[in-house]
């Protein structure tokens, strides 16, 4: 909602300056999105009168003009048709911009001639579209005065922010009734001028009463439309709204000043009466923004006999709209559902400054008074002779009163105000209050339904900001944590992540077909997608980081560590996951590091056993199994899972296959944490914690022993370990590899693997007996398994 500010005093009578009007609009809910002021951007230009005017004698159709600004004769080579001595003007000096032509001026040479900036026409200060010759003011401009100044372009311009519920503010007349119940001044009254009518009133009907409930209407013969006054211009365009013609300006004028959207039919056009009606499926009609619609059974129209000429309160058709040529007109003041107008609105992707106003609920009660201002100011700027009023239907005037209790803007708004200063506020609002404090609702406030409206009402215009800060009350005792165990793993892992200097992202939760494809295919459709290439909800998480992954690497980034916890979606349900992605470079090229390193599986593995432990799943029983799945690169993939069955992750590179699909070059690392599935932890009384055992430090020093294995070379080493480990479970408190050797000294189809084996004594130290007999329980424990110690 845009208006100027000489605009708001035309309604409010005030001495506040633009700072203090923009805070209060601020501070009683009417959010200011932006201002500007017009006339900054022509402050450069002067008002210059043509002292002499000579013929090129380079070029015949250009002239040599001596031109006063103020500050003496200045030469300026000009080609309007309309420059001549005595011709008062507008001049850009050398420095000025010209936003018509995007251009600074400066001083040059045209045709051999010196010229020192230049005499500007209506398009080239995008001030109107004549670009036919200079602009000519009168003879008595004063020379030197700046040219926003005498055009009163000086005039800042104010963009608010109307919520959806202030369907009385969309009008320059309802921002200044709330800034006056503000205390920034007094509204000043509304002169409804009284319109003599002659004869009947227009044939006006109507049949659909739900979507058109009232329809007022007045005709006016014999006029003539021009251009509108100047003033009127100059408001819309300085709103950003073109002026086209008198009868057309004076409704959009209308629209804003007021909040009453109106429209105007050339009689010329019409055949027999107008109705408001029901649109008949598949009816047509070409709207005056030059589209052409199909209409549905339920819309409101305005129709004659022979065809469509309006969507009811949203946009009139080009067939009957207004020409230079209309001389009998029929001004249409209507009130429409505004459940109605969203409805047919959204159906038909149109929206329109009338749209916007009917849609919250225009003022009931304002019809007679609007069609009376509207032809008044037809009347005034066009002339004609005005018919009578028609007056079809009932505009829904219902009264709305509700019990008050003026103690209720503390205990509700957490304001203290005095019940005299409540009532002042109400009333200036346009309420009226009664001695028994019933609050009668004025018709323009549709929002308004109950006592806690109008506390609002009293707290937003005596100041949200003296509400002081209360903290609510806390509960005696220790406060209970309110996560959930689900939403508590989610946060230990996001930490944990974060911490490994992943990043996290978020992504569509719907995917492309193709994008799903590879990973099983969408188990869910949408049944209205945002668009094709969101049409599916994604069975993996990792279709949309590898999309991501793509966008990153494409800009330039030499590395890219992503992950992403959320749902993937099954034909069994939700599943909530953890999806991982690296990509590009795990180490950069460097002096001592030598060529860049990328990702390998045992990158993706050592992040997923990473996150898994901080899950609280028991990493050192997960056994690594088969490949992936056909996402996943064969032999360069596994499964961490806790026995044959449940896994609990997929690790390893991806599929080239898969890459391509998703258009990644290179090779591309990549984890699944299935959340759902890590086995269920004891809990703490509250918040899904696990228990932990109490820390016991060991008194006596532990013991490693290294073993060195002749394996098949199809063993795993995990299988190794395991076997290890479980040599003697008291004893033994971790076992690793830490050498695989092939080659010399090692049989074909055979692999020599080394491990580590952590012993922690007890009670007492091991003795070398019982050391022995651990090591021979670990090498028989690996000979299970086809390993020999190797000699």
């Amino acid at each position: 909602m845009k208006f100027t500010l000489s605009w708001l005093r035309e309604h409010l009578d005030t001495d506040a300056g633009l700072d203090a009007i923009l805070d209060a609009l601020t501070r009683i809910g009417l959010e200011v999105e932006g201002v500007h002021n017009p006339g900054d951007a022509l402050r450069a230009f002067r008002v210059a009168r043509v002292l002499t005017a000579e013929r090129h004698p380079q070029a015949d159709k250009l002239q040599v003009l001596s031109v006063d600004a103020g500050e003496g004769p200045l030469q300026v080579v000009c080609g309007a048709p309309n420059a001549r001595a005595g011709l008062v003007g507008v001049f850009g000096p050398p420095g000025a911009y010209v936003p018509g032509l995007d251009v600074t001026l400066k001083v040059a040479s045209i045709r051999g001639v010196e010229s020192n900036g230049m005499m500007c026409s209506t398009r080239e200060l995008e001030l109107g579209e004549d670009h036919d010759g200079i602009i000519e003011l009168p003879a008595d401009a004063p020379v030197g005065t700046p040219f926003p100044d005498y055009a009163g372009l000086d005039d800042a311009v104010i963009d608010v922010s109307i919520t959806p519920n202030r369907q009385d503010c969309m009008g320059v007349r309802g921002i200044a009734r709330d800034l006056a119940a503000a205390g920034l001044g007094t509204l000043v009254p509304l002169t409804v001028p009284e319109v003599a009518g002659e004869g009947a009133g227009p044939d006006v009907r109507i049949e659909d009463a739900a979507g058109c409930p009232a329809f007022y209407a007045q005709a006016v013969s014999g006029l003539t439309n021009g251009e509108s006054p100047e003033w009127m211009r100059q408001r819309l365009t300085a709103i950003g709204q073109k002026p086209i013609s008198t009868l057309v300006d004076i409704t959009n004028y209308m629209t804003v000043d007021l909040g009453r959207p109106l429209h105007v039919y050339d009689r010329a056009t019409l055949s027999g009466a107008l109705v408001a009606r029901g649109a008949r499926e598949g009816e047509t009609i070409a709207a005056l923004n030059g589209r052409t619609y199909t209409l549905r059974d339920g819309m409101t129209v305005i129709a004659d006999d022979a065809r469509v000429h309006d969507i009811g309160g949203i946009m009139g058709g080009e067939h009957s709209g207004v020409t230079a040529g209309t001389t009998d007109v029929v001004i249409e003041c209507a009130y429409f559902d505004p459940d109605a107008i969203a409805r047919t609105g959204q159906a038909l992707s149109l929206t329109s400054d009338a749209r916007q106003r009917f849609e919250r609920g225009v003022d009931p009660a304002f019809l007679d008074d609007g069609l009376a201002i509207a032809t008044f100011l037809v009347q005034h700027y066009c002339g004609g002779t005005a018919s009578g009023v028609t007056r079809a239907g009932e505009p829904p005037l219902a009264s709305r009163s509700y019990a008050y209790d003026p103690a209720k803007a503390e205990t509700l708004g957490g304001l203290a105000v005095p019940a005299d200063r409540q009532r002042a506020i109400l009333e200036s609002l346009g309420f009226g209050v009664a001695d028994d404090w019933t609050v009668t609702v004025p018709t323009w406030r549709r929002d308004v339904d109950g006592a806690a409206d109008l506390v609002e009402e009293v707290i937003r215009i005596e100041g949200i900001d003296k509400v002081a800060p209360v903290p609510l009350p806390r509960a005696p005792g220790v406060a209970r944590p309110t996560a959930t165990p689900d939403q508590m793993l989610e946060r230990r892992v996001r930490r944990a992540a974060a911490a490994r200097g992943l990043d996290e992202a978020v992504t569509w939760s719907f995917v492309s077909e193709a994008q799903a494809a590879p990973f099983g295919g969408g188990a869910w459709s949408l049944a209205n997608p945002i668009s094709e290439d969101l049409k599916v909800m994604r069975p993996s998480l990792l279709a949309g980081l590898l999309a991501a992954t793509a966008r990153n690497l494409k800009r330039g980034v030499t590395a890219v560590r992503l992950f992403e916890i959320g749902r993937r979606y099954l034909a069994d349900g939700e599943h909530p996951t953890l999806g991982l992605v690296l990509a590009g470079n795990r180490r950069d090229r460097g002096w001592r590091e030598g060529k860049a390193a990328g990702f390998d599986a045992y990158d993706a593995k050592a992040e997923a056993l990473a996150l898994l432990a901080a899950a609280g799943a028991p990493v050192d029983n997960l056994q690594v199994m088969g490949e992936a799945g056909d996402a996943w690169h064969p032999g360069q993939s596994g499964t961490l899972r806790l026995g044959p069955k449940t896994i609990l992750a997929r690790f390893g590179m991806l599929h080239p296959t898969l890459l391509k699909a998703f258009d990644l070059d290179g090779a591309v690392a990549a984890v699944e944490v299935y959340l759902d599935a890590l086995p269920a932890k004891r809990g703490s009384k509250a918040g899904g914690g696990f228990m932990r055992a109490a820390f016991a430090p060991p008194a006596l020093q532990s013991v490693r022993r290294d073993f060195a294995f002749l394996v098949p070379a199809a063993l795993g080493a995990d299988a190794l370990v395991r076997a290890v480990r479980s040599a003697d479970k008291a004893a033994i408190v971790a076992a690793r590899v830490f050498d695989v050797f092939t080659g010399a000294g090692v049989e074909d189809g055979h692999k020599s693997v080394a491990v580590e084996v952590t012993l922690q004594p007890a009670d007492k130290s091991f003795t070398d007996e019982m050391l022995k007999a651990i090591a021979d329980k670990v090498v028989a424990a690996a000979a299970k398994q086809g390993a020999v110690l190797r000699g």
